[in-house]
């Protein structure tokens, strides 16, 4: 760096300018690369090394040090601000390369994936039937017969297996690097970057969790009394709640998603404050298979000037599949909860305005999480959920399927559990081989399952390929406990959450601040409490009895709150894409956005 520097507010604007610069290169790429175009992966490779240098410059850090020494006021805590964000990526040159090869080995794995034969074999025909894994996944939940359900069982274990070996290259040099930094290993090097906490606290806290709801596993050892052969793979949801998922499907069809989320979240007083908003929310050969939100153009400021920032989100609906609307609702929910986080952001230096450290897991996913748990609520579903003759969801309904479940429900945060407690150990095994990741997949399927098959379905979870979100699944876990700990503060503050503008104008405050404090203390601030379990664990232990009744009292106090019937406006420039194909925009309204996606998911087959 040849660049001098006559005041720290010259280093800020250039340090702005540059990673945003930077930073739109590569999330352009990702974006192209994860819709299924990868064409473009050796450029997003090549981008994302860029950025990466950028992000562990050391003279850049030097530099910003310097003027930290010479500043006062507002520019020093700005520079304050850069300074820990460079401190988080310091690495030495040795290990530069190390990282560089894992990169290139991850944009390998992730082309094999997307692009690889995905379907089962008819049991009647023995045809191969086309399917992706996420059909495959609904079909197991929905397919009246056995034969179907164990195929598509069959064929993702065979698909998880394909990655195994490429994974394990991908553990050894990611571990590698991190030892390299100083750490124990990438789990260590993750927690810290991503959370500011060690792997001690970390796992502290789901252990807990663990002892607590684990008796539930001899709830689902005396349902099997009751549905034989409830405890293999293919079967326990079906069985569970594969009658519920075709009786609800009614109320959820996908082409209601964007009206369900524009009026709930224009009910809620939830503001995009002038961001721009890419969906492409249809599942597709060749894309990545799991939801996201990334930031290609964050909040940033030129002279002064607030610019709104824009955000691409993508979901994996499967158009006319019984039980796929529902998650793709959830999906849309919890994805513009990411979106309305930081596009609300008033924070002047971009590299705290991006879903990348410092910003932590945790936090980001409360609010995700937080608006899909308003979605998944009787309360909203009995209020917006309806079927094509304008019925609304009854709670006969929800209470017939509670009843079924709640010998469940205390197993809720086991299947995050269950990745978090694999990547730990995979991470720490000193002599890691394909057949010793298969071993521990398979225990610890078994331990956070209890099915009486064994699976290595961890391997289809796209997350753990990824250098991004490997070792992040503990973020999902703390947000669990995080929106119990949120939604309890609410509903004792006003009574209600659902359409409640009181509670999206208090998600605004913290809003605000984008990723410029620690998870724990944005859980202190919103709900004047440190973080912890005794709200999750609470709630998913409640007695059955307890559970009706506090529906029944949210179902009745939403009832004393008026509808918003005027247009939806959220104040964000929306576009729906397929792929590269735009199919509508809300330039003439939200309504006429909705009208003309509706129109074009008629003609998806």
């Amino acid at each position: 760096m040849n660049k001098k520097f006559m005041t720290g507010l010259d280093l800020l604007n250039h340090l702005n300018r540059t990673y945003l610069k930077l930073h739109k290169a590569y999330e352009r790429a990702f974006w192209t690369s994860y819709m299924g175009d990868h064409s473009v992966d050796k450029r997003m490779t090549i981008a994302q090394k860029e950025r990466d240098n950028f992000r562990s410059n050391r003279e850049l850090k030097t530099e910003v040090e310097k003027q930290i020494l010479k500043s006062k006021g507002e520019t020093k805590r700005r520079l304050e601000i850069w300074n820990n964000f460079f401190g988080l990526f310091q690495i030495p040159l040795s290990a530069v390369s190390i990282k560089n090869e894992a990169i290139e080995l991850e944009s390998e794995v992730m082309k094999k994936r997307t692009t690889r034969k995905e379907g089962y074999i008819d049991p009647v025909t023995k045809k191969f039937i086309v399917a992706s894994e996420n059909k495959m996944r609904v079909l197991m939940r929905t397919n009246q017969n056995e034969k179907v359900r164990k195929a598509c069982f069959e064929s993702l274990e065979k698909l998880a297996g394909e990655c195994v070996s490429d994974y394990v290259k991908q553990v050894k040099q990611r571990n590698k690097f991190a030892k390299v930094i100083g750490y124990k290993d990438f789990y260590d090097y993750k927690i810290h970057i991503d959370e500011g906490m060690s792997k001690k606290e970390l796992f502290a806290i789901f252990e807990d969790v663990y002892k607590k709801t684990k008796y539930a596993f001899k709830n689902v050892r005396k349902l099997e009394k009751v549905y034989p052969n409830l405890r293999k793979p293919w079967n326990f949801s079906f069985m569970l709640t594969g009658d519920f998922v075709k009786e609800e499907d009614q109320y959820f069809q996908f082409e209601n998603a964007l009206s369900y989320w524009g009026k709930s979240f224009n009910a809620l007083g939830v503001d995009f404050q002038q961001g721009s908003i890419n969906l492409d929310l249809i599942d597709r050969k060749g894309k990545y298979n799991n939801g996201f939100c990334h930031w290609p153009v964050p909040i940033h400021y030129e002279g002064g000037r607030r610019i709104p920032g824009v955000c691409d989100f993508t979901s994996n609906a499967i158009v006319n599949q019984v039980g796929s609307g529902i998650n793709g609702i959830h999906t849309l929910f919890h994805e513009a909860g990411h979106a309305a986080h930081l596009l609300n952001s008033t924070q002047e230096d971009c590299c705290i305005n991006t879903e990348y450290p410092p910003s932590t897991v945790s936090w980001a996913e409360t609010q995700s999480m937080f608006m899909d748990s308003i979605s998944a609520s009787i309360e909203w579903k009995m209020r917006y959920a309806k079927n094509a003759n304008g019925k609304s969801y009854p709670f006969e309904l929800y209470e017939k399927k509670a009843r079924k479940i709640y010998p469940l429900i205390p197993l809720d945060l086991m299947g995050i559990m269950f990745v978090v407690f694999f990547e730990k150990e995979i991470y720490e095994c000193k002599n890691l081989t394909a057949e010793i990741a298969i071993k521990i997949a398979k225990r610890i399927y078994k331990k956070y399952f209890d099915r009486s098959v064994d699976s290595i379905s961890i391997f289809n979870v796209p997350h753990i390929y990824n250098w991004e979100s490997a070792a992040y699944y503990h973020g999902y876990g703390l947000a669990e406990l995080g929106v119990e700990q949120w939604r309890e503060y609410f509903l004792k503050k006003y009574g209600y959450i659902v359409d409640n503008p009181n509670v999206g104008r208090e998600m605004r405050e913290v809003w605000k601040y984008s990723a410029l404090y620690a998870s724990n203390k944005f859980i202190k601030m919103a709900t004047g409490k440190s973080l912890g379990p005794n709200a999750y664990v609470k709630s998913v232990t409640k007695p059955l009895n307890g559970i009706l009744s506090d529906a029944k009292k949210r179902v009745v106090r939403l009832q004393k709150v008026p509808h918003i019937n005027k247009a939806v406006k959220l104040n964000a420039r929306i576009s729906m894409y397929h792929g590269k194909k735009k199919i509508a925009d809300n330039s003439k309204g939200f309504g006429s956005m909705d009208r003309t996606y509706r129109a074009w998911l008629k003609t998806v087959k």
